[in-house]
């Protein structure tokens, strides 16, 4: 019996075999492994046996067009970040939301009407204060903060705000429309410039608080979804003004006095506390509040953990 019977059996039964063992799906790479496994039988065998041609069907030998994205598309990946308020969230679209040309470090809209009012007019704004439950939208450098109404759930907002900040920075939609300042911009609340900068009437003082706030206070603020305003210091004492997510805080009493004043009391010996400015509207829901904790204190009774712990908060004070 000749050699070459007896090898072209064995060569096909092995190419068959493997056949039937290759499956379906990674045809690329199982059909790899194949072709090894075979000549490496061969060497086993004293063959040095050629591989054998397969057919391809047109479908395969036709060359692949690379699927293309829609012209103008682009990669987005926004993230949530829960605040101290449980009110309000802090979305990150990994893109610039204030424009490089405004000087302001921060701008906030606390009604439907300031969206559209000069100097800094939202389109975007505008379509998030118009979801049902929204009652401020705040714009940091890089972040986009989102305040909700107490009783309101964030299960049926936060999707819309997602869908709508998306489709903004995915269309390349203008987030602020630099207008000009005409004095009726009712409820945006912003600064020309920004309250930390430096100037050259400040005083020695004033410079160490300023850089102060700027440093050490400021990232950890806006790490919270908001931003502080510095108002000035007269008599000792600092005013300062708190934005975002922090505005409406139940814990910003605490914040000003155990972190801020306690800081800056500690660096800048001439300063003895620290002042919250408020709004109308701040100074009705702190009232509102203290008149909860009240409440609640007189039901837990004396013994009582306080609700907001730490010095100088609203369970330490005398009743």
């Amino acid at each position: 019996m000749s050699s070459s019977r007896l090898y072209r059996p064995a060569a096909s039964l092995l190419s068959a075999t493997t056949r039937r063992a290759q499956p379906t799906l990674c045809g690329r790479i199982y059909g790899g492994v194949a072709t090894r496994q075979a000549h490496t039988s061969s060497q086993s065998l004293g063959i040095s046996a050629q591989p054998r041609p397969s057919l391809r069907t047109a479908a395969a030998a036709a060359p692949r067009t690379p699927t293309l994205a829609p012209r103008g598309a682009r990669s987005i990946f926004i993230q949530t970040e829960s605040t101290p308020n449980a009110d309000a969230l802090k979305f990150l679209p990994n893109h610039r939301v204030l424009p490089p040309d405004v000087s302001t470090p921060f701008i906030e809209y606390l009604n439907s009407r300031s969206t559209i009012a000069p100097p800094y007019p939202s389109p975007l704004a505008a379509q998030l204060m118009s979801i049902d439950g929204v009652t401020a939208v705040f714009y940091g450098p890089d972040f986009i903060t989102v305040t909700k109404s107490s009783d309101a759930n964030w299960v049926h907002i936060r999707p819309e705000i997602f869908s709508l900040i998306t489709e903004a920075i995915t269309a390349g939609q203008e987030l602020v429309t630099v207008g000009k300042k005409d004095g009726s911009e009712g409820g945006q609340e912003t600064d020309d410039q920004d309250s930390l900068s430096f100037n050259a009437d400040d005083s020695e003082v004033v410079g160490m608080i300023k850089e102060l706030l700027e440093t050490r206070i400021r990232p950890a603020i806006q790490e919270d979804g908001g931003d502080i305003e510095f108002r000035g210091f007269e008599d000792g004492y600092v005013s300062l003004k708190l934005r975002g997510a922090c505005r409406t805080c139940d814990s910003s009493t605490v914040t000003l006095k155990n972190g801020i004043e306690g800081m800056l009391m500690h660096y800048v010996e001439e300063v003895k506390g620290v002042h919250q400015v408020l709004d109308q509207e701040e100074e009705i829901a702190m009232k509102e509040f203290a008149k909860f904790e009240e409440k609640l204190r007189a039901q837990k009774g004396p013994d009582a953990a306080p609700t907001t712990p730490g010095k100088d908060s609203l369970d330490s004070v005398p009743g």
